[in-house]
């Protein structure tokens, strides 16, 4: 699969160098499937500009395409992630003419319902024998996930992953206790089970087991995990480009289709915007109280209940660049089932394009409130507008 080529009119970025960029840089991934391929664009247009990631949270297929750019050297990074997209991508089939193009998408969609994707997953077929049959908690899905195990073997170093630069975070639910959990190489090892882990969404895909617990996919509890970044202690300045798949925003549904297109945004999209409003007051109370002890008589700065007070107050700043996947024509629920070539190409295309858009104009540089510890520069409809 070709990538876009590197064109001119945009001014690179000196790599990662002290000063040139607001704070440690972080990539956080939401899980969407093959809508994945966007983020693999992102990426190109970051790594072309000179700007590497120090830290990457993902989700799902934000987990995957996660391992493969923290997995591998930079210099190597843009193959990893094209040599997995391209073995992703399903046959186009029979040629069968533009005029039944919508024809020529549920034969994919339903190709990949029953005979999978090589390298990712395949049909497992005890699972069709009952819904009361003994499947075991390991096996307990529609599919398999064993090729994409052989998969991120062959495209991921876990050496390099566990040498924590750059930081990899990776979420999952923990089925017993409903609770999200994060795997962050700075804090455990991680192999590819925890990869898997963040994208064993049920029913399709069976949990799997770490350290004897079971984990699914994170994206059932939190599909866009800023949070982590933002409740790490301790917080550091950040350039935090947040890369989403489903659309927080749309129309009223008018049709069955429309009604379950936009109903996997809303539930995917993860209330990000409520999330990054809690935030917002949250870190402006943290600079309030820096404003507020400031003010404080000297005697006073060295009391013990003073200083505890005082700790509850931050001055770093974190600007958060949201980056959104289009919607593309005919595009439907079954979206983020799309492995075709095509949906592939433009899908990642729009990455690169919106990527390379928000870096000239650079939102990040510029004069904002004081008393602002989240900053958010937020996409929409191709424009980005700070907030």
């Amino acid at each position: 699969m070709e990538r876009p080529t590197k064109s001119a009119g945009i001014r690179d970025f000196p790599r990662n160098a002290p000063g040139a960029l607001p704070g440690q840089v972080v990539l956080v991934l939401q899980g969407g499937g093959a809508l994945g391929s966007y983020q693999a664009g992102v990426y190109q247009a970051l790594h072309e500009a000179g700007i590497e990631p120090d830290w990457i949270v993902g989700t799902s297929i934000g987990a995957i395409n996660a391992s493969l750019i923290a997995g591998n050297a930079s210099q190597d990074r843009l193959a990893r992630l094209n040599e997995f997209w391209s073995r992703m991508q399903r046959p186009s089939g029979w040629d069968i003419g533009s005029a039944f193009s919508g024809a020529h998408g549920n034969w994919s969609y339903w190709a990949t319902l029953t005979q999978g994707i090589a390298g990712f997953f395949t049909p497992n077929p005890f699972a069709y024998a009952g819904n009361g049959f003994p499947l075991g908690a390991d096996r307990a899905g529609y599919y398999s996930t064993t090729p994409l195990e052989a998969t991120l073997g062959e495209l991921v170093n876990f050496e390099r992953i566990n040498q924590g630069r750059p930081r990899l975070t990776v979420g999952t639910a923990h089925v017993r206790t409903s609770q999200m959990t994060y795997f962050d190489s700075g804090r455990c090892k991680l192999d590819a089970r925890h990869i898997m882990a963040s994208g064993a969404l049920p029913p399709a895909f069976p949990a799997v087991r770490i350290d004897g617990e079971l984990y699914w996919d994170g994206g059932i509890l939190s599909n866009t995990p800023t949070e982590v970044v933002f409740d790490d202690n301790p917080r550091r300045d950040s350039l935090i480009f947040t890369v989403h798949l489903w659309n927080p925003l749309g129309g009223e549904p008018a049709t069955m289709a429309e009604v379950l297109n936009r109903y996997k945004d809303v539930q995917y999209s993860s209330r990000i915007a409520s999330q990054i409003t809690r935030h917002q007051q949250t870190h402006r109370l943290r600079h309030v109280i820096n404003e507020l002890a400031a003010r404080l008589p000297e005697a006073d700065l060295g009391l013990p209940e003073v200083r505890e007070l005082m700790s509850y107050g931050c001055q770093t700043r974190m600007h958060v660049v949201q980056l959104l996947a289009p919607q593309l024509t005919r595009e439907d629920h079954t979206k983020d089932v799309d492995f075709s070539a095509a949906g592939i190409r433009q899908r990642w295309d729009a990455g690169y394009a919106h990527t390379r858009a928000v870096l000239a104009r650079k939102p990040w540089v510029g004069e904002f409130d004081a008393l602002s510890g989240v900053i958010l520069h937020e996409a929409r409809y191709g424009a980005f507008a700070a907030e």
